[in-house]
């Protein structure tokens, strides 16, 4: 008898756990809230996924096909070989992350990026099964644009579709460096910017992302082509069916966000609260995410989710 309660309750407190990581601060329509759990959940799976795939889908196009363009230098009144503007694609990929996260940050939180969700998990500002919605979708809009691309660009000689590989040069224990590095600055970034404890920021946390985003490729880019972004380079490996030294561009970033996240959370901005605050978000997320010190916070909600 003990182990049928038991049992009931389990699968009743799974539930209540899945559909509050998935709502979060969502409304749904009339029609959606009289659904059934199960179907209600589906529907806010599907409406999440969508949203950071389209999202995540123009903000990968945009950069990666920045970095298909290539000038043409004249010299000596013959064309050169074609070379790279890296201060174009730099700017590209960070204007295009602004504007996406000024755009739709009051949404769902613009991650656009695994690593940056990461470090929002593990500064226990999302739930788990938060998080791992937010990189599939990412991944799928990554893939979905590099395709698109791949279809619009299929004229231009030995496309690479952006994809990221070492200079030559570079082992993969330096890449790994330099990815962990770019990755740092940005998702520290992101933490200290939407940091609602603070009340001294004036200016746009969109476009400091962004141009954080513009720093990593202008510090990373000659080195490793700057993952930075797991899903990017999961687009371009993927479509090109390349996966050389893949994995410096999952595990460089992932490290980066990580590393970022535990030093601004416990030594550059410690949180007060403890590890039964943490463990309640990281499962069942909470009304206010973003909020683990409530009496700290002011009314700053730039890239806060609804």
């Amino acid at each position: 008898m003990f182990w049928h309660h038991w049992k009931i309750n389990f699968v009743c407190k799974i539930k209540h756990t899945v559909f509050v990581s998935l709502s979060g601060q969502y409304c749904l329509s009339a029609a959606e809230v009289s659904l059934p759990g199960t179907a209600r959940t589906a529907a806010l799976w599907k409406r999440r996924v969508k949203k950071k795939s389209v999202y995540t889908t123009f903000s990968a196009g945009l950069g990666i096909g920045t970095a298909l363009g290539y000038n043409f230098p004249v010299v000596g009144n013959k064309t050169a070989t074609a070379t790279q503007d890296n201060v174009k694609v730099s700017l590209a990929f960070g204007i295009a992350i602004a504007t996406m996260a000024q755009s739709v940050g009051h949404i769902s939180g613009a991650h656009l990026n695994p690593a940056v969700t990461l470090g929002l998990l593990l500064s226990c500002q999302i739930s788990v099964l938060k998080a791992f919605m937010y990189i599939v979708a990412q991944c799928l809009g990554a893939v979905v644009a590099t395709a698109i691309l791949s279809g619009v660009t299929s004229s231009l000689p030995n496309n690479s579709l952006g994809l990221n590989a070492l200079a030559e040069g570079i082992n993969s224990g330096q890449g790994l460096g330099i990815e962990i590095i770019a990755t740092f600055q940005l998702v520290l970034c992101v933490l200290a910017t939407t940091d609602r404890r603070r009340n001294d920021i004036s200016g746009s946390a969109p476009l400091a992302i962004g141009l954080s985003v513009a720093l990593g490729h202008l510090l990373a880019i000659d080195y490793t082509g700057c993952g930075i972004n797991p899903a990017r380079s999961l687009g371009s490996a993927l479509v090109g069916r390349n996966f050389t030294n893949h994995w410096i561009f999952w595990v460089g970033p992932m490290l980066g966000g990580a590393s970022a996240a535990l030093i601004y959370d416990f030594i550059l901005a410690p949180r007060s609260s403890d590890l039964t605050d943490r463990v309640k978000v990281w499962t069942s997320g909470q009304v206010e995410e973003y909020d683990l010190d409530g009496d700290d916070v002011n009314t700053r909600v730039e890239m806060k989710p609804k």
